[in-house]
This record gives structure tokens, C-alpha cells and sequence, in this order.
């Protein structure tokens, strides 16, 4: 199916008309239920608890605009990491690349895109409480979850620094009172197999219970690597995660958490889109480069090897005044990655072979020290102190082979070598953050409908960085720089956040409220590979501040959810890449790029149509833009005002709906959903080549249940209309994508069983 700029029209009015339609359905509804006696709680939404406030509390009650995915959907919809959860969040977008050290999240347009490790990403990631450092951490699957939650837009003042667009918070499934436990096995296309056991419940009554989780999961892939003749693209990992909770009293709850995780993955820097030279196009047949191409022809295996793991201890200690919690943990990421750049099996002389393998070892330590006053006073708050340190060391190498002398050239015009020059740069390089922060937010209850929201956060960096290299010719070879002398330095900053409005209730079911945000985003290093000393120093913070209007409500008795967000933040010393030519090879320059804007509005719904129907959609319009863009030193640019921002599609909305019923004894469940997103620009510098044009996926399942013996069986049906898209586009002469898991139909099973 062909998209075009009418058709995204059309899909943009299909939306609102079902919205529309289903807020109709819903009021007349909701005025036959009225004359009703008796009403049934199944025939109600069942109220969402997020912690964004850091407390537990009900999703309509905060004044921040939150999108919430469950465990069990993640489950069923065979969601098994960050990586294709985004599809059915509409503010939240992921960039995709060769290894999931290279990968960005981004929250209303804006985001962070680097492979250095002296700067931290935009949008943070926190898991049970525990931030990561960087966002290829977390895109390994992930165990155990209770709920997905996604805060829009700044929030520095209780989740820190690396919050300037948004957060997602996951929390995992709390122990239960019951000893219980699953199996759950899926099966899908192309040899996609997942496998998860786990049990949980008491140790000792009233007093511990632990709970233990176990996967594995293998896929063969969707890229075919005619020339070694391997399927690439996939996957083979496994892991597990446990947790102990101990009350030692009824005050007290000591909850310990390990999880470790490792991948083997095949992933690659993609088949070509297109081939900027006759040399190239002629080398990697029977490759056709081409929009759909899943097709590569490299004498490299193209690999990433993972291992993440850590430990985490929290302690609730509940007082008669408020509870106090700390959160201590630990973290270690090793990534491995094995690249082929030059996309060719054969070294020619017009083609240069170029092949990189980089190691990292990333440590984390934190502490999280804070209290939370007792809830129904005239002043609510949470006030607390965060401390975290993140060490990371990485090995860089890239073999560089070219021809020394020419052979005899070939009928399709290549020209072989004769005999070759095999040359090689190596750099060791590495970062050290020490971060310190007080925070703390308040709630000024003015009236029982009215209330003031206050909070503020400072946050003291620490950050260093060092870099050598060592290179087998004295000048600048295609992809490598010259020896580098070692070199080092440090800098200290500091940032304010906070956040200021009003919270009114209009009503029992309608609140509104009004934020002011600052933001802060510290200071950062570009170190990598092919370093330089134009790159020795340090980025400033990149700060930000905007407004948020919301409005929540609840209506038609519990039957329908209607949330609404209108945004406007600006960014000042946006931390960003701009694509340079280093020795030949397209590098990424990390700058701050002057300034850039996100506004836009979203829309959050959800209605219970009946007993048996459920009816929920979810939509953005985010305009995210560059104000003002200011080339790096020695470069020449022209990002003019207003260009988009990389990996922001300009609309994206999903509407799903569930459907379930009892059939002789059985539970039946359908659920279907169409993600939709407007044409996104992976690239800054807006070039054609990395557009990706608007696109619409749609997914289906249906369930087979027997509840008192345990058991489920799905059917899951995925990209039923068989629409191939890029989860990214490389910049660059020679176009290159990222093959998404459902690039095109497949289907697949998943059984379990619950006992």
C-alpha cells in the first residue's frame, strides 16, 4: 500500500472520527446506565496507579502528562523491549542502529544522538527505581513488568538531569500474597522463539517473600547476507531477575533486586537504500539497494555481544509523619560490537574495506536518599538527595585495507588489488561522572479543589574524560586520524530545575492544571574514535524551560478517560550531532547547536463501550523544530529556522480496541490496533535520502482462555498489511536502513500457563 500526503489526511480524520464517534457511543451510554439500579465495576475502567509524583498514586490525580502500557499487553503483543514499545506510544519515538550502543529514545521530538559516553541522554530510563545511565542499557528485554510508564515533556526536578524531555519509568510486578507461578512460550515467524518461566510468593509468612524469573529468546533474523549466507538481524539472549522483600516489622520493607541479562545479537548497519557510485553498486550484487531491501553482501558478521547486570537495595522505613526511602544499587554494562562500514566483501580500488570492533565496560553507582511526607496536610511534599557516579572505559579499533598495486580490471569496470595495504587505528578512551543533587517538590492544598505545585532541584557535575590513539600510518588514513597523544581534562558545572503551577479540580471527575518547567542537562564530552583536539572541550548544559496545560478527566460514571496536554518548551545550548567528513569517513560532530523548540498538543483515551468493549486511542501533534542553529567551528552548515528535528514525526497516533466475551466456559479475547506517524527525518541535515515517508501499521490477536485451569493460547498477527518501513535511515552518501522486527507480515503463538 502506497501512502500519500492525502492518505495521511484521511487517517488523521478516520482518528478523530472514531474518537468522536466513541465519546457519542459513550454519553449515550453513560445516560442509559444512569437509569439503571445497579452498576457492575466490570463495566468500569479500572484506575491506573503511577509513581511520577514518587509516590503511588492514581494516574488522573498528578499533574503530569503520563502514558501507561501494562505488563500483561507487552506480553500478549509479543513488546518485549524499548526497542518496538514505541510503536504504540505516540509521543515517544526510538532511533535505531547497528548496535544498541548507538540507539536514542525520544519524547516529544526531543532527544539525545551520540556514542560517546561523556553525554547522557535526554530522556531518562529508570528501572524500579534505579536510573540508567545510557539508553543501550535498557533496550534489552525487559522481566517481570507491571507497568510502563512514560512522563512527557521536562522532569528534572524529581527524576534529575537526564529527564529534560520526558522519562520512562518501568516498575516491575510487586511479590504476591499466594505462591504462583507461569510458563509462557512463544513461537513466531522466521524462527522466533521466547520462553519464560517464573515463580513468586511468600518465604516466610508476614514476614519475606522473593520471587525468580528466567527467559530465553532467539530469532533467526530478517536480513540475508547473501555472500556468507547467513540470516542477520536477529537476536539470542537470555537472562534472569530476582527479588527478596523482607518486613523485619510493619514499618519496615527492605526489597532487594538483581537481575543479569546477555545478548548475542546479529544486528547490522543494514542493507543499502541506495548506492551513491557505479563502483559500489556493481560490488555488492546480486544487492539491489532499494527502499525494501533486506538484502546485505558483507565478508564481516556483523554482531553485537551484551552482558548487563545489577543489584539494587531499597529500604521504606513508614514514621508517623511520612515514609523514608533509600535506594542504593549497582550496574555494569559490557558491549561488544562488530561492524562492517564499508558494506562490500571485496576490497577494490575505488573501494576501501573498512571493518571496527569496539568494547565497552560502563559502571554505575547510586544513591537515592528521600522522604515523603504524610499525605493530607496543608503542604504535601517529597524532598530528597541523589548521588551517581557512572565510570566507562571503551577499546576502539577499525582496520582499514586498500590496494597497494592495481590488478586487471574487471568486464563490470572494478579494478581488484594486486596486493594490499592492511592498516589500523586504535583508541582508548573513557569518562568519569560525578553527579550530586538536592531536590524536592511540594503540594499546597489551598482548598480541597485547588492546589499549588512547587518544586525545585540543584545538581552539582563532575565531569572527565581521557583519549589516545594509536595509528599505523602518520597521516590521516579513509576512516582513521593520525597517532593522537594522550590527552585528559575535567569541568565542574552546576544547573537549577524546578517546576511552578496551579492544580484545579472543576470537578470530582475533571481536573486541570498549569506547569512552568526549567530544565537542565549537564555538561558534556565528545569522546570517541577519531577524537581531535578541536573536540577537547567541554559542551556547556543545555538548558530548557516551558510550559504544560493539562486537563484529566473521568467521565460517564468510570466509562470513559479523556486526557489532554498542550506543550511549548524551548532549549537553549541543544546538545546535538551535525555530520562531518573525517579521512574520508562521515563522522558525527557533537556540538552545542544553538537552539530548538518542541510544542504541540496530545490527546489520551479510553472508554468501556460495554462489559465485553474497550475502546482506547492516543494522539500527537509535536512540532519540534531548530530556532537557531550554529555550525561547529571549521564547518560549513545550513540548518535553517524551523527545519524538523531528527526521528520527530510531526503526527503519530494508535487506536486499539479489545473485545472479549465468554464462549462456553472459555474466555475469548480480540484486540486489534493501527499505529499511524506522519514522514520522519532521520537526519539534521534533511537530506532525501534519510526520509522516511508516513507509514501505518496494524496488528491483531485473539486469545483462548480457560481462567480456573490456568491456561491461554494467542494468536498474534503482526504488520497485517504487510507495510515495510526504517526504523533508521544512515546519513551519508550511501544510504543505509535499520530492518525493524516487522518490516513486514508475520504471525506467531504464544501459550501459557499460570499456576
Amino acid at each position: 500500500m502506497k501512502f500519500t500526503r492525502e492518505t495521511s489526511t484521511n487517517r488523521i480524520k478516520l482518528l478523530t472520527l472514531l474518537i468522536a464517534g466513541s465519546l457519542a457511543s459513550s454519553q449515550a451510554m453513560a445516560q442509559q446506565a444512569a437509569k439503571a439500579d445497579a452498576k457492575k465495576d466490570d463495566d468500569k475502567l479500572e484506575t491506573i496507579v503511577v509513581t511520577a509524583t514518587k509516590r503511588t498514586e492514581s494516574l488522573q490525580s498528578v499533574p503530569v502528562a503520563v502514558s501507561v502500557v501494562s505488563g500483561d499487553d507487552l506480553e500478549k503483543g509479543n513488546l518485549n523491549n524499548l526497542t518496538n514499545i514505541t510503536q504504540q506510544l505516540p509521543t515517544v519515538n526510538y532511533r535505531a542502529n547497528a548496535s544498541n550502543k548507538d540507539t536514542a529514545l525520544f519524547i516529544r521530538g526531543v532527544g539525545t544522538i551520540s556514542t560517546s559516553p561523556g553525554v547522557e541522554p535526554t530522556v531518562a530510563t529508570v528501572v524500579d527505581g534505579v536510573v540508567f545511565a545510557r539508553p543501550g542499557m535498557a533496550t534489552l528485554d525487559l522481566m517481570e513488568v507491571e507497568r510502563l510508564e512514560v512522563l512527557r515533556g521536562p522532569q528534572g526536578t524529581l527524576f534529575g538531569k537526564n529527564a529534560s524531555a520526558g522519562v520512562i519509568n518501568v516498575v516491575s510486578k510487586a511479590i504476591p500474597k499466594q505462591t504462583e507461578g507461569y510458563v509462557d512460550f512463544g513461537y513466531y515467524d522466521k524462527k522466533e522463539t521466547r520462553m519464560r518461566v517464573g515463580i513468586a510468593g511468600p518465604l516466610v509468612a508476614g514476614v519475606s517473600g522473593g520471587s525468580l524469573a528466567v527467559f530465553t529468546g532467539k530469532y533467526d533474523g530478517n536480513v540475508q547476507n547473501v555472500f556468507l549466507n547467513q540470516t542477520v538481524n536477529g537476536y539470542d539472549r537470555k537472562g534472569a531477575r530476582g527479588k527478596l522483600e523482607f518486613t523485619p516489622s510493619k514499618d519496615v520493607t527492605m526489597t532487594f533486586i538483581a537481575d543479569y541479562a546477555k545478548a548475542d545479537d546479529t544486528g547490522t548497519r543494514g542493507p543499502f537504500v541506495r548506492t551513491s557510485t557505479a563502483a559500489l553498486t556493481a560490488a555488492v550484487l546480486p544487492v539491489v539497494a532499494s527502499a525494501q531491501n533486506t538484502q546485505i553482501a558483507t565478508n564481516v558478521l556483523e554482531r553485537v555481544n551484551d552482558t548487563n547486570q545489577g543489584i539494587s537495595a531499597q529500604i521504606d522505613a513508614n514514621f508517623a509523619g511520612g515514609t523514608l526511602t533509600s535506594i542504593t544499587a549497582w550496574r555494569q554494562w559490557k558491549n561488544t560490537q562488530f561492524q562492517d562500514l564499508d558494506g562490500i566483501n571485496t576490497v577494490y580500488s575505488a573501494l576501501v574495506g573498512q571493518a571496527d570492533r569496539g568494547d565497552l565496560n560502563s559502571k554505575q553507582s547510586s544513591q537515592e536518599l528521600r522522604w515523603a511526607s504524610k499525605k493530607g496536610g496543608f503542604v504535601d511534599y517529597v524532598a530528597g538527595f541523589f548521588y551517581f557516579n557512572n565510570k566507562t572505559d571503551e577499546t576502539y579499533r577499525r582496520d582499514v585495507t586498500r590496494c597497494a598495486t592495481n590488478g586487471t580490471a574487471l568486464a563490470n569496470g572494478l579494478i581488484p588489488c594486486a596486493t594490499f595495504l592492511n592498516d589500523f587505528g586504535v583508541a582508548n578512551y573513557g569518562t568519569d561522572l560525578k553527579s550530586t543533587s538536592f531536590f524536592g517538590e511540594s503540594t499546597w492544598n489551598f482548598s480541597p479543589s485547588l492546589r499549588g505545585i512547587l518544586g525545585l532541584r540543584h545538581t552539582s557535575d563532575d565531569l572527565s574524560y581521557y583519549h589516545g590513539r594509536i595509528s599505523t600510518q602518520a597521516a590521516a588514513i579513509p576512516g582513521v586520524q593520525p597517532t593522537r597523544t594522550p590527552a585528559s581534562a575535567s569541568t565542574k558545572q552546576s544547573g537549577v530545575s524546578g517546576r511552578v503551577g496551579p492544580q484545579w479540580d472543576l470537578s470530582k471527575e475533571v481536573s486541570v492544571y498549569a506547569t512552568y518547567s526549567r530544565g537542565y542537562k549537564g555538561p558534556a564530552y565528545n569522546a570517541f574514535f577519531n577524537m581531535q583536539p578541536i573536540q577537547e572541550v567541554a559542551l556547556e548544559p543545555e538548558k530548557s524551560k516551558g510550559w504544560e496545560l493539562g486537563l484529566k478527566s473521568t467521565l460517564a460514571d468510570n466509562r470513559v478517560r479523556l486526557n489532554l496536554a498542550i506543550f511549548d518548551t524551548k532549549y537553549n545550548g541543544y546538545q546535538a550531532n551535525y555530520p562531518d567528513l573525517v579521512a574520508g569517513t562521515v563522522v558525527t560532530r557533537f556540538i552545542n547547536a544553538g537552539d530548538i523548540s518542541t510544542k504541540g498538543f496530545e490527546l489520551d483515551f479510553q472508554a468501556k463501550l460495554s462489559r465485553e468493549f474497550t475502546l482506547a486511542a492516543a494522539y500527537a501533534d509535536t512540532k519540534a523544530v531548530v530556532d537557531q542553529f550554529r555550525c561547529p567551528a571549521g564547518a560549513t552548515c545550513a540548518i535553517p529556522s524551523g527545519t524538523m528535528l531528527p526521528s520527530a514525526p510531526r503526527r503519530k497516533g494508535v487506536v486499539r480496541a479489545n473485545y472479549r466475551t465468554d464462549v462456553a466456559g472459555y474466555l475469548v479475547e480480540f484486540g486489534t490496533d493501527y499505529t499511524w506517524q506522519s514522514e520522519t527525518q532521520f537526519d539534521l541535515s534533511t537530506s532525501a535520502n534519510t526520509l522516511q515517508p508516513g507509514y501505518g501499521i496494524w496488528n491483531a490477536s485473539v486469545s483462548l482462555a480457560n481462567v480456573g485451569a490456568g491456561w491461554r493460547v494467542t494468536l498474534v498477527g503482526k504488520n497485517l498489511a504487510d507495510k515495510s518501513y526504517s526504523q533508521f535511515l544512515l546519513p551519508g552518501a550511501n544510504t543505509q536502513r535499520s530492518v525493524p522486527r516487522d518490516d513486514s507480515r508475520y504471525y506467531g503463538v504464544n501459550i501459557r500457563y499460570d499456576f
